[in-house]
């Protein structure tokens, strides 16, 4: 069994035990380190090929947070760690590149939990990752998890939901606003620019490729024991394929083509060539709404902003920042 189904089998076993949400929850200070070594190159170029990556001399932008997510399942499944990790959602993602790795880079990876945060629908938690090379830092990425659950002793009244607490790893709570009510998706009026045929089986495909084989990815019947109709795509997968795209400098036209891995792409996208744009150094991507398999889904972009929709529904939202 790999190191991320340990950590898998240990959260199922202590997540009924821990109650998030309690006063007086606390970060463990510890931090989980993979030492350094270069990309394996057939995994690298199998993720590659299921994200449609192109680029062979820098590493994928989110290829270091795949590497490092087995050392966040280990911290997030520790007794010491508050939440319960079975119902865990990834709410956002952000990563930078300092500067681009690349796959001959022996990158030493650690991860660590930085702040529990109140959210109106539970509790929120932040984790870090990040990859040094010789010591320097070249690139970073912040996560947030949330664990869904009941306000505790809220008594009702904006005021009641909307204060909390923020605890950092090795501080003390301290009074600080929650997340606002849920906006209008901003960027929902994009054009687009690509449409995704998504099979029945990318989930068991990415799950093989990065290691991640929660049960609600990779099958109906796995899913179902977990409260949804069908098996979901991964979200760091949509994220993935968004930024492959955008690195290719897709924009609007006509025409029809394959995606790498994700089936037949019936599009509204030509490609122009990663060459011809600056490479993307970060991005800021929300996860709104899940992707039940098999789906179709719509890659819209404009300038720096980015999202993925099926039909009228918004899966993911996001921005970049290019080199200049």
């Amino acid at each position: 069994m790999t190191a991320l189904g340990v950590s898998l089998l240990r959260g199922a076993v202590t997540s009924p035990f821990k109650r998030a949400g309690g006063p007086g929850a606390t970060l463990p200070t510890g931090r989980a380190v993979l030492p350094a070594a270069p990309a394996a190159p057939a995994p690298l170029a199998a993720y590659r090929t299921l994200c449609g990556f192109t680029d062979p001399e820098t590493l994928p932008l989110t290829y270091p947070h795949v590497l490092g997510f087995p050392l966040a399942m280990r911290l997030m499944t520790e007794r010491s760690f508050p939440l319960p990790v079975l119902g865990l959602v990834h709410t956002w993602i952000e990563i930078t590149a300092h500067r681009p790795p690349r796959p001959e880079d022996r990158l030493e990876l650690t991860v660590y939990a930085t702040e529990l945060t109140p959210h109106r629908r539970g509790t929120e938690v932040t984790m870090v990752t990040e990859a040094r090379c010789a010591g320097e830092t070249v690139w970073e990425s912040r996560s947030g998890y949330l664990s869904r659950h009941g306000a505790s002793g809220a008594t009702g009244g904006t005021a009641a939901r909307s204060r909390g607490a923020i605890v950092r790893a090795g501080a003390p709570a301290v009074a600080a606003e929650a997340a606002p009510p849920d906006a209008p998706t901003a960027g929902a009026g994009l054009p687009a620019v690509a449409e995704w045929r998504l099979p029945g089986d990318l989930g068991r495909r990415y799950g093989a490729v990065s290691g991640d084989r929660n049960p609600i990815h990779l099958h109906p019947l796995t899913a179902r024991l977990f409260g949804f109709p069908r098996h979901l795509a991964h979200g760091m997968w949509t994220v993935a394929r968004c930024l492959a795209e955008a690195e290719t400098g897709a924009g609007p036209g006509t025409g029809t083509g394959t995606r790498p891995g994700t089936g037949t792409g019936a599009g509204t996208g030509t490609e122009t060539g990663a060459k011809n744009r600056a490479r993307i150094r970060s991005v800021r991507a929300e996860f709104k709404a899940p992707v039940l398999l098999p789906a179709t889904v719509t890659y819209a972009a404009a300038g720096d902003a980015f999202l993925l929709r099926g039909g009228d529904r918004v899966h993911l939202t996001g921005t970049v920042v290019r080199e200049r």
